[in-house]
């Protein structure tokens, strides 16, 4: 009797709830950094046809609803799917399929290095990207006369990690027609002390390099994106800024998506040439759930480690020079008003002190009447502490925190003391914008945006170096910085309805972190690893 009581109290108190609700995905036991409006943190939510359903505890949304699909994040740490605000996803894979000059540590590595890609590859154009100068006992910049004696018949061009500068030997110099007489505004071909070629390009020059340079096959550009987004995956990035792209290529990454084939969302800057402005201003904004296309990526000036940046006082180790402008201030003007009037956000490149000024005076003329434009100044590297004033959430700065910590060591040596004050300024940019973008650059600096976390709040390198940190008093908070690679990140894409945050009705791109990077001591982050990631709800990575 007293078994058929039970029974009968079962069966009533299940007649008497309501039907779970059907849904895809529940994430549960975790740390979760929503990032939304009150940054709160939750430890569950729920997704349904690749979007957040709803957000809250583990035991409520359990008995609400009716999962498919469960993932236990086993009190790890969850942050919004991590956005790199500006990096180079294509040249990414580009790189894994030259060599890779990364990290050498003299001239002599990068010859060996060569030429050990090219006994194995034996191509009939060796390229190859990473080498810096700065990073070598020897300091300079390096010549062609080995490149010559080791590869007499076959063109090489080893472009430096900044994208600034390249060396190129004899061959490669006859085939883009380069002489000493070479000149080109913008850049430079650097001659010795005897007038004679040194087999350094700077900036302008290189494009004659790369138009000598065997065009890619589509074969070579699909395997590149496919490189590049799994080791972005790898790294917890959902979406990439890819700060520069040529139609084709755009094009390409639009039908992988399509297909299934490229799961990474890219929020695509398209190359500063007449063809590609003339088909997408044209065409117009181009919008899918993976690929964005609505602005223009400008070069102003060149990088300071090749002392291509554009000063307005000379460099500090070098007499009378002054960097140089590679898109002049009465032609950035002329870009400006035309993209401001086709509706298309402008993005551009500005290192020195001097490109930078000139860069948002043509922001803040061609922005009069426009006062959600969100366009964004990439780098923002040296600024003339009065200039701060000229930023806002319509004129953005796009920062690089390991720009600071890679460039530290020598940076003052170009600039001096009283510029390197408004270097690397990242809190004075965001006390005067109201927001800052992070990205990393990559291939330029390592795609772990780990690094760029750690560099942001911590100011030091991987070694912990320096001990109290580089110019400390302009560290961005963890709150900041999680929101400027996240939120601020979608906000200056247009996209922060849809990204950026952990909150209803958004696609559930979210990253698992193995350690809570927000409250962990600082000098731990760098050894976060990223367990999984998630676009739309799929898990597109996984560590075990």
């Amino acid at each position: 009797m007293r078994y058929i009581f039970f029974l009968f109290s079962v069966l009533f108190l299940s007649s008497c709830a309501p039907d779970k609700i059907s849904a895809d995905l529940l994430v549960k036991n975790a740390t979760i950094y929503t990032v939304n409006e009150n940054f709160d943190t939750a430890n569950a939510f729920v997704v349904k046809d690749g979007k957040i359903l709803e957000i809250g505890l583990k035991p409520e949304l359990e008995l609400k609803y009716n999962v498919e699909k469960i993932y236990n994040a086993n009190e790890t740490t969850i942050v919004p799917g991590l956005i790199d605000a500006h990096a180079h996803l294509y040249n990414l894979g580009v790189t894994q399929q030259q060599v890779n000059l990364v990290g050498t540590t003299s001239y002599a590595e990068v010859l060996e290095r060569v030429q050990t890609f090219q006994q194995k590859k034996n191509v009939d154009y060796i390229t190859g990207r990473g080498w810096d100068q700065n990073d070598w006992d020897v300091k300079e910049f390096p010549s062609k006369n080995e490149l010559d004696s080791l590869f007499p018949n076959t063109p090489v061009a080893l472009t430096r990690v900044d994208g600034h500068a390249m060396i190129i030997n004899t061959k490669a110099m006859e085939r883009a027609n380069i002489t000493k007489e070479t000149k080109l505004e913008g850049g430079e071909v650097v001659l010795d002390s005897l007038g004679n070629f040194t087999g350094i390009l700077i900036d302008s020059p290189m494009r004659l390099v790369r138009a000598s340079i065997p065009q890619p096959t589509r074969e070579f550009s699909i395997q590149a994106l496919k490189d590049a987004e799994a080791i972005c995956l790898e790294n917890g990035l959902t979406t990439v800024n890819d700060a520069g792209l040529d139609k084709n290529i755009i094009e390409l990454i639009d039908s992988l998506q399509k297909a299934g084939e490229l799961k990474i969302k890219v929020y695509a800057m398209i190359s500063n040439t007449p063809e590609n402005l003339d088909h997408f201003l044209t065409k117009g904004i181009l919008k899918t759930d993976r690929l964005h296309v609505r602005s223009v990526k400008v070069y102003a000036d060149g990088a300071l480690g090749s002392r291509g940046a554009a000063l307005r006082a000379p460099y500090t180790d070098k007499e009378n020079h002054f960097g140089a402008m590679i898109t002049p201030s009465d032609s950035l003007q002329q870009l400006a008003e035309r993209l401001a009037s086709a509706g298309f956000q402008m993005n551009t490149h500005a290192i020195g002190d001097s490109a930078n000024i000139s860069v948002l005076r043509a922001y803040k003329k061609a922005l009069a009447n426009h006062p959600d434009a969100r366009w964004k100044v990439e780098h923002a590297q040296i600024v003339t502490p009065t200039d701060f004033e000229l930023f806002s959430k319509n004129i953005i700065p796009s920062i690089q925190p390991t720009h600071a910590t890679s460039d530290m060591y020598w940076a003052e040596d170009r600039v001096g003391g009283e510029r390197i004050k408004g270097a690397y300024a990242y809190k004075s940019l965001l006390e005067k914008a109201g927001i800052v973008v992070l990205g990393t650059d990559f291939p330029v600096e390592q795609v772990n945006p780990m690094y760029t976390f750690y560099s942001a709040v911590a100011r030091k390198d991987l070694n912990n170096y320096p001990e109290n940190g580089f110019r400390v008093d302009d560290a961005l908070t963890r709150e900041e910085t999680l929101k400027g690679m996240t939120l601020w990140a979608a906000f200056s894409n247009f996209e922060e309805d849809e990204k950026g945050s952990i909150e209803e009705g958004k696609p559930a791109d979210f990253t698992v972190l193995d350690r809570n990077i927000m409250e962990i001591p600082a000098d731990s982050i760098p050894k976060v690893k990223v367990l999984a990631t998630f676009i739309n709800g799929e898990k597109v990575f996984s560590l075990y």
